[in-house]
């Protein structure tokens, strides 16, 4: 079934649907919701890849090297603050059999350009972080709000996931970085469609 072509309220039923085919995800995010962390998400490739496999018809974790954690603190930018909810989330998420990395995104632009060669404009939100990836399709993220229902943001929605393309997201992450996250995607999953970055 051609997923990406459902009314937007089903596709977002069945994001929910696959994503939960990878028992880690639920456990993650009930996990994650412990700690409360301001504007906190779980994001990017975990969601994306987990989807990946289940339209391809793999195990539906295969392959995901880690769970991305965000939350957004502006009120201490110290690496100590951040390292010591790292250091939090490694005794509460220690047990499960994949890395779950935890970032507080409003500290990125103290490092990106040393990592990447480009500098980044502080982030006002989590969900400005999500926008800024290199690609569109991993543009996902999902938590639990205080009653335990969830919250999806989606800035460029679903189909282009469902369909298996990889998309650029020019303005702020490097060629560089889509070019070398996409061969390595394309070679775990083949039938996936890199469109090229724009000249």
């Amino acid at each position: 079934m051609d997923y990406g072509r459902l009314a937007i309220d089903r596709q977002l039923e069945k994001f929910r649907e696959i994503v939960t085919r990878n028992e880690l995800v639920p456990e993650v995010l009930a996990r994650a919701a412990e700690l409360a962390l301001p504007g906190w998400y779980l994001t990017a490739g975990c969601l994306c890849q987990t989807v990946w496999n289940v339209v391809t018809g793999r195990p539906p974790a295969e392959g995901i090297k880690d769970y991305d954690l965000f939350y957004f603190d502006d009120s201490d930018l110290s690496w100590e603050a951040e390292n010591s909810v790292i250091e939090e989330g490694a005794r509460r998420f220690g047990d499960l059999p994949v890395t779950v990395e935890i970032r507080n995104e409003a500290r990125v632009h103290l490092w990106y350009e040393d990592r990447f060669g480009v500098p980044c404009a502080p982030y006002p939100s989590t969900e400005a972080a999500i926008d800024s990836f290199p690609s569109t399709t991993p543009c996902l993220g999902i938590r639990l709000d205080s009653g335990g229902e969830w919250q999806v943001y989606a800035p460029h929605g679903f189909a282009d996931l469902f369909n298996l393309v990889v998309r650029p997201n020019p303005g702020h992450a490097p060629r560089s970085s889509y070019e070398a996250k996409a061969q390595r995607w394309q070679g775990q999953w083949p039938a996936l469609t890199v469109l090229p970055w724009p000249s």
